[in-house]
């Protein structure tokens, strides 16, 4: 079952957005940490932090071919769109730049997914 009918570029694709999304994540989180309205970010930080560990999941199950990495891809893509959503809420660069970087790493494990 494994993702071997992908194409090497499209899990390259998939992987190098998923890093990058979990990176984003994570800065977001820190920078929403220092913001003054944290209480109100409460549900996004803690999407955030679903968010890059579900991404670097979804790094590890493709690397190694798991039978489960297109499953994971589309949880993966739906966190990620969750994510974004969060992140759209508020108006800082931070979180603004960080709802596109979910939304291009959602598109790409979508493409992965399927």
């Amino acid at each position: 079952m494994g993702i071997l009918s992908a194409s090497t570029s499209q899990m390259d694709n998939c992987i190098d957005a998923c890093v990058k999304c979990a990176r984003a994540c994570e800065e977001c989180l820190t920078a929403c940490l220092q913001e003054p309205d944290v209480q109100a970010r409460i549900m996004c930080i803690q999407t955030l932090n679903d968010c890059a560990e579900i991404c670097l999941q979804a790094v590890a199950y493709m690397a190694r071919n798991s039978q489960f990495a297109k499953q994971h891809c589309q949880l993966c893509a739906d966190i990620c769109d969750a994510c974004a959503m969060h992140c759209e809420k508020f108006q800082d660069a931070h979180c603004q730049e960080c709802a596109k970087i979910c939304r291009q790493c959602a598109e790409a494990c979508r493409n992965m997914a399927s």
